[in-house]
C-alpha cells in the first residue's frame, strides 16, 4: 500500500510539472476542442441531468460546458466539498451565471457556502452524467485525482442510489494521458476520457 501510494504521487508531482508548462492559450485551445467533442457525445445528448466540475487553472475549462447545460434546458449540479472530510455533494446550479457570485473555496473553486442548502442530486433524481476531473488518466479508463477520494466515495453513494451508477466522462490535456495509471482495488474507472486525439 505504501508503494502504492509512492507510486501515485510520483506521478502526481510529474503530471503537474507537466501541466504546467501549458501556456494559458494552449489550455484554453485544447479545452475548446474537448468542449466540442463532448457536446457532440451522444451520451451528452441524451443526458439531462449531469454533474460538472468546476474547473481550477489546471483543467479543462469547463464554463463553457456548464452554459451549453443550460441553452439545452438540462439540469446542472456541481461539487460542494466538505472541509476536512472526504464528503462531497452534487448540488444543483440554477444559472451559468451563477458561478461568478459563489464564494471561492481554500482551493479557488467557486462552490455554495457551507450553510446555504441546495438540493442534492441523489436527493432527487439522481445523476445521468458525471464529468470527471483528475490530474492523470490512461486509455484503459484508470483515473488518478488529487488523493482525497471524493469522487471514488460519491460514486459509491451513486452506486446505492435506485437510478445506480452514472455514466463518467473524464475530459482532460493530451498531456494528462499516461501509459499506466496505479490503482487500488477501491479506485473506480471512467467510462471513457475525452482529449485533443481521442
Amino acid at each position: 500500500m505504501a508503494a502504492l501510494r509512492a507510486a501515485k504521487q510520483a506521478l502526481r508531482t510529474e503530471l503537474k510539472k507537466r501541466i504546467s508548462q501549458l501556456s494559458d492559450q494552449e489550455k484554453l485551445r485544447q479545452s475548446h476542442i474537448v468542449i466540442q467533442k463532448l457536446i457532440k457525445h451522444p451520451k451528452y445528448q441524451r443526458c439531462q441531468r449531469i454533474a460538472v466540475f468546476l474547473s481550477m487553472h489546471d483543467e479543462v475549462q469547463t464554463e463553457e460546458i456548464i452554459e451549453d447545460i443550460f441553452q439545452k434546458g438540462k439540469v446542472c449540479f456541481i461539487p460542494k466539498y466538505q472541509k476536512k472530510s472526504h464528503h462531497m455533494d452534487m448540488v444543483k446550479l440554477t444559472a451559468a451565471s451563477e458561478i461568478h457570485a459563489l464564494p471561492l473555496t481554500s482551493w479557488n473553486i467557486p462552490q455554495p457556502s457551507e450553510e446555504e442548502h441546495r438540493e442534492e442530486a441523489l436527493d432527487t433524481g439522481g445523476l445521468d452524467l458525471i464529468l470527471m476531473p483528475g490530474l492523470g488518466f490512461d486509455k484503459h479508463g484508470n483515473r488518478l485525482g488529487r488523493g482525497k477520494g471524493y469522487y471514488d466515495t460519491y460514486l459509491g453513494r451513486c452506486m446505492n442510489h435506485p437510478k445506480g451508477k452514472p455514466y463518467t466522462i473524464a475530459v482532460a490535456f493530451k498531456e494528462q494521458i499516461c501509459d499506466a495509471i496505479p490503482v487500488a482495488d477501491n479506485d473506480i474507472q471512467v467510462d471513457e476520457i475525452l482529449y485533443e486525439f481521442k
